[in-house]
Protein backbone atom coordinates (compact mmCIF):
# COMPACT_ATOMS: atom_id res chain seq x y z
CA UNK A 1 0.00 0.00 0.00
CA UNK A 2 1.45 3.12 -1.08
CA UNK A 3 1.68 7.02 1.76
CA UNK A 4 -1.18 8.05 0.33
CA UNK A 5 -3.31 4.65 0.32
CA UNK A 6 -2.61 4.29 3.73
CA UNK A 7 -3.35 8.05 4.65
CA UNK A 8 -6.83 7.56 2.53
CA UNK A 9 -7.60 4.77 4.80
CA UNK A 10 -6.69 6.18 7.68
CA UNK A 11 -8.45 9.33 7.08
CA UNK A 12 -11.45 7.68 6.02
CA UNK A 13 -11.72 5.15 9.30
CA UNK A 14 -11.47 8.67 11.16
CA UNK A 15 -13.95 10.55 9.25
CA UNK A 16 -16.82 7.49 9.04
CA UNK A 17 -16.40 6.74 13.25
CA UNK A 18 -19.80 6.22 13.86
CA UNK A 19 -19.73 7.40 17.57
CA UNK A 20 -18.46 10.96 16.51
CA UNK A 21 -20.11 11.42 13.42
CA UNK A 22 -22.88 14.22 13.46
CA UNK A 23 -26.37 12.02 15.14
CA UNK A 24 -29.29 11.49 12.17
CA UNK A 25 -32.05 10.90 14.17
CA UNK A 26 -33.42 7.73 14.65
CA UNK A 27 -36.42 8.11 12.46
CA UNK A 28 -34.35 8.29 9.37
CA UNK A 29 -33.80 4.17 10.10
CA UNK A 30 -37.32 3.72 10.62
CA UNK A 31 -38.48 5.80 7.46
CA UNK A 32 -35.95 4.61 5.60
CA UNK A 33 -36.87 0.78 6.07
CA UNK A 34 -40.60 1.78 5.29
CA UNK A 35 -39.85 3.42 1.69
CA UNK A 36 -38.38 0.43 1.02
CA UNK A 37 -41.77 -1.62 1.87
CA UNK A 38 -43.77 -1.19 -1.29
CA UNK A 39 -46.96 -1.66 0.49
CA UNK A 40 -46.34 1.42 3.11
CA UNK A 41 -48.16 4.73 2.27
CA UNK A 42 -46.96 8.31 2.45
CA UNK A 43 -49.33 8.96 5.84
CA UNK A 44 -47.26 6.33 7.37
CA UNK A 45 -43.95 7.83 6.70
CA UNK A 46 -44.87 11.09 7.50
CA UNK A 47 -46.55 9.57 11.08
CA UNK A 48 -42.96 8.43 11.91
CA UNK A 49 -40.84 11.92 11.19
CA UNK A 50 -44.13 13.96 13.03
CA UNK A 51 -43.58 11.69 16.02
CA UNK A 52 -39.94 13.73 16.59
CA UNK A 53 -41.57 17.70 17.05
CA UNK A 54 -38.82 19.31 16.71
CA UNK A 55 -37.47 17.58 13.01
CA UNK A 56 -40.71 18.03 11.73
CA UNK A 57 -40.34 21.78 12.63
CA UNK A 58 -37.09 21.85 10.86
CA UNK A 59 -38.56 20.03 7.64
CA UNK A 60 -41.75 22.04 7.41
CA UNK A 61 -39.49 25.50 7.76
CA UNK A 62 -36.64 24.14 5.22
CA UNK A 63 -39.66 23.35 2.64
CA UNK A 64 -41.76 26.22 2.86
CA UNK A 65 -38.40 28.34 2.50
CA UNK A 66 -37.75 30.06 -1.26
CA UNK A 67 -35.09 26.90 -1.91
CA UNK A 68 -38.06 24.50 -2.70
CA UNK A 69 -40.80 26.96 -4.64
CA UNK A 70 -43.63 26.30 -2.26
CA UNK A 71 -42.95 29.49 -0.09
CA UNK A 72 -45.52 29.15 3.38
CA UNK A 73 -47.46 26.77 1.06
CA UNK A 74 -46.83 23.07 2.52
CA UNK A 75 -48.55 22.31 5.53
CA UNK A 76 -47.78 19.02 6.90
CA UNK A 77 -45.27 16.47 6.52
CA UNK A 78 -47.20 14.45 4.47
CA UNK A 79 -48.03 17.47 2.27
CA UNK A 80 -43.87 17.92 2.16
CA UNK A 81 -43.44 13.69 0.92
CA UNK A 82 -46.28 14.13 -1.77
CA UNK A 83 -45.12 17.19 -3.12
CA UNK A 84 -40.82 16.86 -3.16
CA UNK A 85 -40.82 13.07 -2.54
CA UNK A 86 -38.41 10.76 0.38
CA UNK A 87 -35.64 12.02 -1.27
CA UNK A 88 -35.79 15.60 -0.91
CA UNK A 89 -36.95 15.15 2.61
CA UNK A 90 -34.22 12.58 3.98
CA UNK A 91 -31.66 14.91 2.58
CA UNK A 92 -33.43 18.22 4.39
CA UNK A 93 -33.15 15.92 7.67
CA UNK A 94 -29.46 15.27 7.32
CA UNK A 95 -28.86 19.05 6.64
CA UNK A 96 -31.18 20.23 9.46
CA UNK A 97 -29.21 17.61 11.50
CA UNK A 98 -25.68 18.90 11.18
CA UNK A 99 -27.19 22.28 11.13
CA UNK A 100 -25.52 22.90 14.45
CA UNK A 101 -22.39 21.68 13.36
CA UNK A 102 -21.80 23.22 10.41
CA UNK A 103 -22.61 26.99 11.62
CA UNK A 104 -19.97 26.26 14.63
CA UNK A 105 -17.86 24.43 11.83
CA UNK A 106 -17.16 26.74 9.28
CA UNK A 107 -18.42 30.52 9.46
CA UNK A 108 -20.80 31.32 6.17
CA UNK A 109 -20.61 27.53 4.63
CA UNK A 110 -24.49 27.20 6.00
CA UNK A 111 -25.27 30.68 3.67
CA UNK A 112 -23.05 29.18 0.97
CA UNK A 113 -24.99 25.74 1.14
CA UNK A 114 -28.56 27.49 1.14
CA UNK A 115 -27.39 29.73 -1.64
CA UNK A 116 -26.48 26.14 -3.93
CA UNK A 117 -29.38 25.03 -3.14
CA UNK A 118 -31.51 27.97 -4.13
CA UNK A 119 -29.17 28.30 -7.38
CA UNK A 120 -29.76 24.50 -8.20
CA UNK A 121 -33.26 24.47 -8.14
CA UNK A 122 -33.30 27.64 -10.45
CA UNK A 123 -30.98 26.24 -13.08
CA UNK A 124 -32.37 22.73 -12.83
CA UNK A 125 -35.82 24.82 -13.73
CA UNK A 126 -34.34 26.59 -16.55
CA UNK A 127 -32.90 23.73 -17.92
CA UNK A 128 -36.05 21.92 -18.03
CA UNK A 129 -35.06 18.99 -15.59
CA UNK A 130 -37.73 17.16 -13.87
CA UNK A 131 -37.70 17.44 -9.79
CA UNK A 132 -35.64 20.28 -9.61
CA UNK A 133 -35.97 19.95 -5.71
CA UNK A 134 -34.02 16.70 -5.78
CA UNK A 135 -31.02 19.26 -7.62
CA UNK A 136 -31.44 21.49 -4.79
CA UNK A 137 -31.27 18.61 -2.34
CA UNK A 138 -27.89 17.90 -3.63
CA UNK A 139 -26.62 21.50 -3.73
CA UNK A 140 -27.53 21.32 0.16
CA UNK A 141 -25.47 18.99 1.02
CA UNK A 142 -22.25 19.01 -1.48
CA UNK A 143 -19.77 20.63 1.05
CA UNK A 144 -20.83 18.11 3.92
CA UNK A 145 -17.07 16.77 3.58
CA UNK A 146 -15.96 19.91 4.62
CA UNK A 147 -18.34 20.10 7.83
CA UNK A 148 -17.11 16.41 8.67
CA UNK A 149 -13.24 17.33 8.25
CA UNK A 150 -13.97 20.22 10.74
CA UNK A 151 -15.13 18.01 13.37
CA UNK A 152 -13.55 14.96 12.83
CA UNK A 153 -9.74 16.12 12.10
CA UNK A 154 -9.78 19.60 13.68
CA UNK A 155 -6.23 19.63 13.50
CA UNK A 156 -6.21 18.83 9.30
CA UNK A 157 -9.15 21.20 9.04
CA UNK A 158 -6.71 24.16 10.93
CA UNK A 159 -3.75 22.62 8.55
CA UNK A 160 -6.02 23.29 5.21
CA UNK A 161 -7.01 26.71 5.99
CA UNK A 162 -3.56 27.91 6.94
CA UNK A 163 -2.69 26.68 3.44
CA UNK A 164 -5.77 28.58 1.75
CA UNK A 165 -4.12 31.94 3.25
CA UNK A 166 -0.55 30.45 3.19
CA UNK A 167 -0.14 29.81 -0.58
CA UNK A 168 -3.67 31.60 -2.01
CA UNK A 169 -5.27 28.64 -2.62
CA UNK A 170 -8.97 27.64 -3.06
CA UNK A 171 -10.02 25.46 0.11
CA UNK A 172 -10.21 22.52 -2.08
CA UNK A 173 -6.82 22.63 -3.34
CA UNK A 174 -5.73 23.24 -0.02
CA UNK A 175 -7.10 19.90 1.13
CA UNK A 176 -5.82 17.96 -1.82
CA UNK A 177 -2.54 19.81 -1.10
CA UNK A 178 -2.54 18.64 2.95
CA UNK A 179 -4.67 15.69 2.41
CA UNK A 180 -4.09 14.41 -1.00
CA UNK A 181 -7.69 14.63 -1.59
CA UNK A 182 -10.66 16.80 -1.68
CA UNK A 183 -14.17 16.76 0.08
CA UNK A 184 -15.99 15.53 -3.00
CA UNK A 185 -13.89 12.11 -1.85
CA UNK A 186 -15.43 12.56 1.81
CA UNK A 187 -18.77 13.32 0.06
CA UNK A 188 -18.98 9.83 -1.73
CA UNK A 189 -17.96 7.86 1.67
CA UNK A 190 -20.98 10.17 3.73
CA UNK A 191 -22.88 9.53 1.20
CA UNK A 192 -22.45 5.78 0.98
CA UNK A 193 -22.89 5.63 4.73
CA UNK A 194 -25.54 7.47 4.68
CA UNK A 195 -27.63 5.43 2.38
CA UNK A 196 -28.09 8.75 -0.64
CA UNK A 197 -29.29 7.94 -3.83
CA UNK A 198 -26.87 7.52 -6.34
CA UNK A 199 -27.91 10.66 -8.40
CA UNK A 200 -27.15 12.99 -5.36
CA UNK A 201 -24.63 11.12 -3.93
CA UNK A 202 -22.45 11.23 -7.38
CA UNK A 203 -23.41 14.96 -7.83
CA UNK A 204 -21.61 15.36 -3.85
CA UNK A 205 -18.64 13.87 -5.22
CA UNK A 206 -18.08 15.15 -8.98
CA UNK A 207 -19.46 18.83 -8.65
CA UNK A 208 -15.69 19.79 -8.55
CA UNK A 209 -15.17 17.62 -12.00
CA UNK A 210 -18.87 17.26 -13.69
CA UNK A 211 -17.23 15.83 -16.56
CA UNK A 212 -16.00 13.03 -14.86
CA UNK A 213 -19.54 12.08 -13.38
CA UNK A 214 -20.57 8.47 -14.89
CA UNK A 215 -24.13 8.19 -14.44
CA UNK A 216 -25.74 11.61 -13.76
CA UNK A 217 -24.00 14.16 -15.27
CA UNK A 218 -26.75 16.68 -15.71
CA UNK A 219 -26.98 16.80 -11.58
CA UNK A 220 -23.07 16.96 -11.35
CA UNK A 221 -23.28 20.07 -13.73
CA UNK A 222 -26.55 21.78 -11.92
CA UNK A 223 -24.61 21.80 -8.92
CA UNK A 224 -20.80 22.83 -9.88
CA UNK A 225 -22.52 25.21 -11.92
CA UNK A 226 -24.47 26.96 -8.68
CA UNK A 227 -21.42 26.64 -6.72
CA UNK A 228 -19.73 29.13 -9.12
CA UNK A 229 -22.25 31.91 -9.10
CA UNK A 230 -22.79 31.67 -5.54
CA UNK A 231 -19.22 32.36 -5.04
CA UNK A 232 -19.30 34.59 -7.79
CA UNK A 233 -22.23 36.62 -5.53
CA UNK A 234 -20.15 36.18 -3.03
CA UNK A 235 -23.29 35.04 -0.86
CA UNK A 236 -22.16 32.84 2.54
CA UNK A 237 -18.39 31.30 2.82
CA UNK A 238 -16.92 28.15 1.34
CA UNK A 239 -13.48 28.59 2.90
CA UNK A 240 -11.88 30.49 0.93
CA UNK A 241 -12.35 33.89 -1.06
CA UNK A 242 -11.39 32.60 -4.42
CA UNK A 243 -13.26 32.60 -7.95
CA UNK A 244 -13.73 28.76 -8.88
CA UNK A 245 -12.93 27.32 -12.27
CA UNK A 246 -16.17 27.27 -14.58
CA UNK A 247 -15.99 24.08 -16.48
CA UNK A 248 -16.91 24.73 -20.16
CA UNK A 249 -18.68 21.21 -19.78
CA UNK A 250 -21.68 21.77 -17.57
CA UNK A 251 -22.51 24.94 -19.78
CA UNK A 252 -22.65 22.76 -22.86
CA UNK A 253 -24.47 19.89 -20.66
CA UNK A 254 -27.44 21.95 -19.85
CA UNK A 255 -27.05 24.01 -23.31
CA UNK A 256 -26.59 27.11 -21.55
CA UNK A 257 -24.76 30.59 -22.71
CA UNK A 258 -23.57 33.19 -21.09
CA UNK A 259 -27.05 35.03 -21.51
CA UNK A 260 -28.27 32.25 -19.20
CA UNK A 261 -26.25 32.74 -16.27
CA UNK A 262 -27.26 36.24 -16.04
CA UNK A 263 -31.21 35.01 -15.97
CA UNK A 264 -29.99 32.56 -13.57
CA UNK A 265 -28.13 35.24 -11.21
CA UNK A 266 -30.46 37.80 -11.51
CA UNK A 267 -33.27 35.54 -9.93
CA UNK A 268 -30.66 34.28 -7.64
CA UNK A 269 -30.39 37.72 -6.11
CA UNK A 270 -33.95 38.41 -5.93
CA UNK A 271 -33.97 34.98 -3.41
CA UNK A 272 -30.61 35.15 -1.85
CA UNK A 273 -31.79 37.58 0.64
CA UNK A 274 -35.06 36.15 1.83
CA UNK A 275 -33.16 32.38 1.80
CA UNK A 276 -30.25 34.01 3.93
CA UNK A 277 -33.40 33.87 7.52
CA UNK A 278 -33.92 29.91 7.12
CA UNK A 279 -31.95 29.15 10.75
CA UNK A 280 -32.95 26.71 12.89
Amino acid sequence: MSVDDDLKTRVKGEILQVKDLPTLPNVLDKITQLVEDPDASTEAIAKVIATDQVLSAKVLKMVNSPIYGFPGRISSIQHALVLLGFNVVRGIIISTSVFDMMVQAMKGLWEHSLGCATACNIIARRAGFEDPEEYAVAGLLHDLGKVVTAVQLPDTHTAILDTVKAKDLTYFQAEKDVLGFGHDRINAWLARHWGLPPNIREAMTRHHAPQLAEFYKPMSCVVHLADFLVRLLEFGNSGDDQTAYLRPEALIELKFRMSDLDKVMDEMTGQLLEVSDVTF
